[in-house]
């Protein structure tokens, strides 16, 4: 299949001379591609691409916490509260009282959340790791470093 190039020559020159205009137009260009998919994957999937990550780590760490959850995915506890509570209303998450501190609940998926996380193709992850195979490992750690830099320089900063 022959795709549309992503970042055309054009537009990779905006930001010569200025790697901080072409580092914010690239965040920019992949925000704009996680939406888009994550709006196919509502159509397809029946979750945003959120929600599917939600549902990915609860896989993973089976029996969190909201406020864990919420930890995880780097989202305010509000925010993570919305998902919760539209996973729950699409059967794919289950909010139980936690057994020794009746205050608290914990997240488990239900036998559609389990399915949604075991499937594969068609979602916002397989695009990425498509993507990352093409990229050698000492490539892969940098741009990490760099996204991990970035990601905590704009959280401790003041809005």
């Amino acid at each position: 299949m022959n795709r549309p190039q992503a970042f055309p020559v054009a537009a990779r020159q905006i930001g010569q001379g200025s790697s901080v205009l072409e580092f914010l137009r690239l965040l920019w260009a992949i925000d704009h591609a996680l939406q888009k998919r994550s709006r196919r994957m509502t159509r397809e999937l029946g979750i945003t691409g959120v929600q599917r990550l939600a549902i990915r780590v609860l896989g993973r760490y089976p029996d969190l916490t909201p406020g864990q959850l919420a930890g995880l995915l780097h989202l305010h506890p509000s925010t993570v509260t919305g998902i919760v509570q539209r996973l729950q209303r699409g059967g794919f998450v289950l909010r139980r009282r936690d057994r020794t501190d009746r205050r608290r609940t914990r997240l488990a998926l239900t036998t559609r959340g389990r399915a949604i996380d075991a499937r594969r193709g068609g979602t916002v992850e397989a695009e990425l790791e498509a993507a990352l195979e093409t990229i050698d490992p000492p490539s892969l750690a940098a741009a990490e470093r760099v996204l991990t830099a970035i990601g905590e320089q704009l959280a401790g900063a003041r809005a």
